[in-house]
């Protein structure tokens, strides 16, 4: 395949990073949703570590991007306790590394988390190379509400746990983003009728920047009874919007906490609306802290 970035070689235009760990988002299907900043950072990183070592290979190569002698780490959920000792120690000697995720931003439903909290309390820089997210690309194209939103990942594989979960997010008044095999779409849809009901918004989203993207949108009832007709194929991102006694009482909690905020602190004001509206302090904490920065 030619090389789809022109008008620069980025072999010849490497140049020495600072030291610190660098968070590098990756295309999610399309590879040319890559940044040019991710292209320098890959460049010029004095150690390279990758979720998929030869996804990560295959996207340097298309882009022109040489490995000029490197090794790419192989950095991944079951070795990454093994790993990390060695990324730490090149990082105290002050050199760069690079760390890209399978597919998307590290660390969302990645196994950077334990890296970068580990880089932090050992004191290195730690700076992220933002780019693409299947969680935005979703809530782009799913015709549901951006204003707040919570992602959930990926939902436990087993019918009880899953249903548990989904129990746990009812009360979450916020549009909410999940991650799905093709396997378990239908199941997990299922479960979110039972739990959600029936007649909440909601949208799947099938493989997203890839060429058999499709993006199906319908009541939760009836994309669950729409996937189980299917035999669903490619990587999920399902979005399920608030239903509309969810979305009323959401705006009554705002109103409830401007009203409080005028004459309490955040941490009053959160304590007082939550036990007023029989909601977990902890979410209307994280409304009052929005509101009272505007």
């Amino acid at each position: 395949m030619a090389n789809v970035t022109e008008g620069r070689n980025w072999q010849r235009d490497a140049r020495k990073l600072p030291g610190g760990l660098y968070f590098v988002a990756v295309p999610i299907g399309n590879a040319r949703d890559i940044t040019l900043r991710a292209l320098d950072v890959l460049a010029g990183a004095d150690v390279l570590a990758a979720e998929d070592t030869r996804a990560l290979r295959r996207l340097m190569e298309l882009h022109g991007v040489a490995l000029n002698g490197r090794q790419i780490r192989a950095y991944h959920e079951h070795n990454g306790e093994k790993i990390r000792p060695g990324l730490l120690a090149a990082l105290s000697e002050g050199q760069s590394v690079a760390y890209a995720s399978e597919a998307g931003t590290p660390l969302i439903s990645d196994p950077g988390f334990d890296l970068a909290r580990a880089a932090s309390e050992a004191g290195a820089a730690v700076t992220a190379v933002p780019g693409a997210s299947a969680v935005l690309a979703a809530l782009n194209v799913a015709g549901l509400p951006t204003d707040r939103f919570f992602f959930a990942g990926f939902l436990p594989s087993s019918g009880a746990a899953r249903r548990k979960a989904l129990e746990e997010l009812s009360s979450v008044a916020a549009t909410l983003v999940f991650y799905e095999s093709p396997r378990r779409v239908a199941a997990m849809l299922a479960d979110a009728r039972d739990a959600l009901g029936a007649d909440r918004p909601a949208a799947a989203c099938r493989e997203l920047t890839k060429k058999f993207e499709e993006v199906q949108r319908a009541p939760l009832g009836a994309l669950a009874d729409r996937l189980a007709e299917t035999e669903p194929r490619g990587e999920f991102v399902v979005v399920i919007g608030r239903g509309a006694a969810q979305a009323e009482s959401a705006e009554d909690i705002e109103t409830a906490l401007r009203q409080a905020l005028e004459t309490m602190s955040v941490r009053d004001a959160a304590d007082v609306v939550a036990k007023g509206y029989g909601q977990k302090k902890r979410i209307v904490y994280q409304m009052a802290l929005g509101l009272a920065k505007d």
